[in-house]
C-alpha cells in the first residue's frame, strides 16, 4: 500500500544521480577511465621538443641577411670577373672587328694618291672607316691583284665595306672610279668650267664651246649662255663622262630645283634664276628673303623711290667682266652695259652666277618688307642693314665706307 508521506533524501537517491567527482564520457552517461600517467608525461615531452625545434624570428632574420649578403658578394665577384675579361680582350685585341660584313653604308669618295702603295692605301681606308682592318684589306687585295696595281684617282666607295668588296673596286671595277667636283654657290660660268676641267681632265675649251649652245640643254631662247643653270653642289662624275653629259646633269639639277618650287614656265624660270643670282651675290643667307623682298619692291610699277632701278653693284661688275666692290661713277652711268642696273631699269639681261637652292627659294618666296635699300656694312660678319629711304641708306653707306677705311684692301 502506498505511504501518505514521501521518503526523505537521506534514505533515497534520485534516479540518474552520479557522483560529481566521477569522470564522464562526452555523452555524460558512462564514466571515462582516466589517462595513464605515463602517456600524459610522454605527450608533454613531445610538445616541449616541438617547441624547441621551431627557430625564433630573430634567428630567421639572421639567416635571411646572411643569404642576401652572400648573393651580393657573388654578384659583385661575377661583375669583377666579367670586367677583367673584357679588359683583357681589349688589351689582347680579341675584341677588334677584323672585317665588316658589308655592303656598307652611305657614300664616300676615296682618293688614291700618285705613288701610293698597298700599305698606305690600306691605312687610309681604315682611317676613313671604309674597311675595318688594314691588314685584312691587304690580304684581300693580294688575292685580287693578279699582277695589277691600284691606279691613282678617285673612287666611289661606301663606309664600312667588306675588305673583299673594297679591293675589287680599287682593282677590277673601273666603273667605280669617279671624277669629283665641288662647285660652290655664286660662281660664274667660267669659274665652274675651270673646276670641271681640273676634276675631269676635259679641256676648258670644250665646256666654253658648249656655253654657246644653251638651247642644246633645254634653256629658253633669251639665255645667252649657261650662266645661272650650272647648279652648285658636290658632283661625282663617271670617269668616262663627256663634257655634254656633265653639263646636262648640272642643268637638270637646276630645272629640278625650280620645278620643286613650282616654277615650270621656261621664261619664269629664267626670271627667277636672274633674281636669285643677284640675291646670291648681294647678301648672306640670313638676309636672302629680305633682299628678295627689297628687289621685288624696286620692280613694282608704282616704285617712285628708285624708279624701277635695282642698283646692284654685282650686276655692273658682272657686265664689266670682273669681281669688285669698287665701281666708278662713269661705270654706273654706262647704259651700254646690259647688266648695269644703275643705268637700266628692271632686271639685267640674265643671271650673273650660279644661285644656290636657298637663293632660288628666296626669289620664289620673297619676304614682305617695306625696304628699297640694303648695304652690307661689315664684309667679315656679313651684317646687312636695310632702309626705306635714300637718306637713311646714306647713313649706312657711310658705315660701310668707315669699315673699308679700317680694313684697307678689303673693299676693292
Amino acid at each position: 500500500m502506498s505511504s501518505r508521506y514521501p521518503q526523505s533524501p537521506a534514505s533515497q537517491e534520485p534516479e540518474g544521480w552520479r557522483d560529481p567527482d566521477a569522470p564522464y564520457s562526452r555523452r555524460g552517461a558512462e564514466p571515462v577511465h582516466p589517462e595513464p600517467v605515463e602517456q600524459f608525461f610522454a605527450s608533454q615531452d613531445v610538445s616541449r621538443r616541438s617547441r624547441a625545434r621551431r627557430p625564433s624570428k630573430a634567428r630567421q632574420r639572421r639567416r635571411q641577411r646572411r643569404t642576401v649578403i652572400l648573393l651580393v658578394v657573388l654578384l659583385v665577384f661575377a661583375g669583377v670577373v666579367f670586367g677583367v675579361a673584357m679588359m683583357l680582350r681589349d688589351l689582347l685585341g680579341l675584341n677588334d672587328v677584323k672585317d665588316y660584313p658589308g655592303p656598307g653604308t652611305g657614300e664616300v669618295v676615296f682618293t688614291v694618291a700618285e705613288g701610293a702603295g698597298p700599305l698606305a692605301i690600306a691605312d687610309a681606308l681604315e682611317s676613313e672607316d671604309i674597311v675595318a682592318d688594314s691588314g685584312e684589306f691587304i690580304a684581300a687585295l693580294e688575292g685580287v691583284l693578279d699582277g695589277r696595281e691600284v691606279q691613282p684617282g678617285e673612287y666611289e666607295m661606301r663606309y664600312q665595306m667588306a675588305s673583299d668588296d673594297a679591293a675589287a673596286i680599287l682593282v677590277g671595277d673601273e666603273s667605280a672610279k669617279v671624277s669629283y667636283a665641288a662647285v660652290a654657290r655664286d660662281l660664274r660660268q667660267g669659274e665652274v668650267f675651270t673646276i670641271l676641267a681640273e676634276s675631269t681632265g676635259i679641256p676648258v675649251a670644250e665646256f666654253q664651246a658648249l656655253a654657246k649652245e644653251p638651247a642644246r640643254f633645254g634653256l629658253p631662247d633669251q639665255a645667252r649662255s649657261l650662266e645661272g643653270y650650272l647648279h652648285p653642289g658636290e658632283y661625282r662624275f663617271k670617269v668616262e663622262a663627256t663634257a655634254p653629259e656633265i653639263v646636262q646633269e648640272m642643268v637638270d639639277n637646276t630645272f629640278a630645283q625650280l620645278e620643286e618650287d613650282g616654277i615650270t614656265d621656261p621664261a619664269e624660270q629664267y626670271r627667277i634664276l636672274t633674281i636669285a643670282s643677284i640675291i646670291q651675290a648681294e647678301a648672306g643667307e640670313a638676309d636672302y628673303a629680305s633682299v628678295a623682298g627689297s628687289i621685288m619692291n624696286r620692280l613694282k610699277p608704282d616704285n617712285t623711290e628708285t624708279s624701277g632701278l635695282i642698283q646692284s653693284d654685282a650686276t655692273v661688275t658682272y657686265g664689266l667682266g670682273r669681281k669688285s666692290y669698287d665701281i666708278t661713277p662713269e661705270e654706273k652711268a654706262d647704259t651700254s652695259n646690259p647688266y648695269n642696273t644703275y643705268a637700266n631699269p628692271g632686271l639685267p639681261v640674265g643671271p650673273i652666277g650660279s644661285p644656290s637652292e636657298e637663293a632660288i627659294d628666296a626669289a620664289v618666296s620673297p619676304a614682305e618688307v617695306p625696304f628699297y635699300y640694303w648695304v652690307t656694312v661689315d664684309l667679315d660678319s656679313g651684317e646687312t642693314k636695310f632702309s626705306e629711304t635714300l637718306a637713311e641708306h646714306a647713313k649706312y653707306v657711310a658705315e660701310y665706307q668707315a669699315w673699308c677705311a679700317d680694313n684697307p684692301g678689303r673693299c676693292e
